[in-house]
């Protein structure tokens, strides 16, 4: 994303205007436009002009519109449908699709073609510059820090990933913050019967071949910001889908595919479905070759905490309030929360998580900011969206004991002094 300008003034208001480029620039937008802001940004509105004689001109004009915020919609890519090889065997081709994120509200600037305070939605536009407008104590440190990671130059797809099974493969790009699932690839594999295996043959090299034309259309093997291309699999299934791809290489002379050579990573995994890839990428393999990638840190310290909820649950905690307390004694070493919790419409309950994470990195502990589009993300939205690995063991019991403690106690002084006022 293109950072156009910046104004920021000490109470948290002012402007940030921005061009997204792609899904992902997409995805920060919906992060950062909240209801309340006002977002300027170009829409296409429909006007009708009525002459003397009564004729009625209708047309289409574009132009830039200023919304008060009351509703922002987020869209994803069409996840494109199951690619079938029964008819003649061909993959087919994923339709190109793309974010998007629509912003509605009432127009908050006047236009001379559309009255103030009319009803608008705006649909965002990927090379389109776009205004976004806050005011006092809107641009925390998180929607700040969020602007500064979605403009560093030189960001793309970190990992390509295939996950295979017999006659079926996932493709999928993952980035900081997003997995995008490409294309879902299904051939009809007959099974293998000792005494008629042609059949199941021709099956597999039917596979195999879709299979090697959707990596050529999809995975973007020669980009430099791809670090790894992983295929994953239950069995035997990923040695053969590389052996294939690597044969196929040699044979048509695609030396771009072959010097990635040694981008390939074969994992094993339970199952063929995307929920694997957080399986995939804590696999040793993946870990020391992605231990800089923001998403792979993320899985690795998710796995932590369930292995630390397992055997050592006093310093493992989740909740909000629980994560408050634990944040309030200072005993957070890393704190894992889902950008979700961010997108609250009610202002105090996002203040309330931006004062844990800037508490939490005072304190000298590690914020992992979880994007809901990866897997990672989705199982701690199950877990309420907000956890923590503690520093040294603390008992919630006994915790929230001393807690309801100082409360009564400070009830008692707040009584106290107004009996004193009253006798005096």
């Amino acid at each position: 994303m293109k950072l156009i300008n910046k104004h920021i003034e000490k109470d948290g208001s002012g402007h940030v205007t921005v061009c997204p480029e792609d899904d992902e620039d997409m995805w920060h937008l919906y992060n950062l436009i909240q209801e309340g802001d006002r977002v300027r940004a170009p829409a296409i509105r429909r006007i009708q002009n009525v002459s003397t004689t009564g004729t009625v001109d209708s047309r289409r004009i574009r132009l830039h519109l200023t919304l008060a915020v009351a509703r922002v919609t987020w869209s994803p890519s069409a996840a494109p449908g199951a690619d079938s090889g029964a008819a003649n065997g061909a993959a087919g081709a994923a339709p190109a699709a793309s974010a998007t994120v629509e912003v509605s509200g009432r127009v908050a600037e006047e236009n001379q073609h559309v009255k103030l305070g009319a009803f608008h939605t705006l649909d965002i536009e990927a090379n389109k510059n776009v205004r976004i407008e806050k005011d006092a104590g809107g641009w925390d440190s998180v929607a700040l820090a969020r602007v500064e990671e979605s403009c560093v130059p030189g960001r793309g797809a970190e990992v390509a990933a295939i996950v295979c099974g017999e006659g079926t493969a996932i493709f999928c790009l993952l980035s900081e913050h997003m997995t995008v699932v490409l294309q879902r690839l299904e051939v009809p594999v007959p099974r293998k019967i000792s005494n008629q295996s042609s059949a199941h043959e021709k099956g597999l090299a039917r596979f195999y071949q879709n299979l090697y034309t959707s990596f050529l259309r999809h995975v973007p093997y020669s980009s430099p910001s791809l670090r790894a291309i992983v295929i994953a699999s239950p069995g035997w299934v990923r040695d053969a889908v590389f052996d294939f791809i690597m044969a196929e290489a040699s044979r048509t002379s695609n030396k771009a595919l072959l010097t990635a050579r040694n981008k390939f990573i074969k994992v094993h995994v339970n199952s063929p479905h995307v929920h694997s890839l957080v399986e995939a990428l804590k696999s040793p393999e993946i870990a020391s070759q992605m231990k800089e990638t923001k998403f792979a840190r993320e899985g690795l310290m998710l796995d932590k905490f369930f292995k630390m909820l397992a055997s050592d649950e006093m310093r493992a905690w989740y909740g909000p309030d629980h994560v408050a307390l634990a944040a309030d004694r200072g005993a957070i070493g890393t704190l894992l929360i889902s950008d979700e919790l961010f997108r609250s419409s009610d202002a105090a309950t996002r203040k309330k998580f931006v004062g844990i994470v800037e508490d939490v990195k005072q304190k000298g502990g590690e914020v992992l900011i979880f994007s809901s589009m990866h897997e990672s993300g989705q199982q701690l939205n199950q877990l309420t969206g907000i956890a923590a690995i503690l520093t040294f063991p603390l008992d919630v019991e006994v915790v929230e004991a001393e807690e309801r403690e100082a409360r009564e106690e400070e009830e008692r002084r707040k009584a106290e002094e107004g009996e004193a006022v009253e006798a005096s």
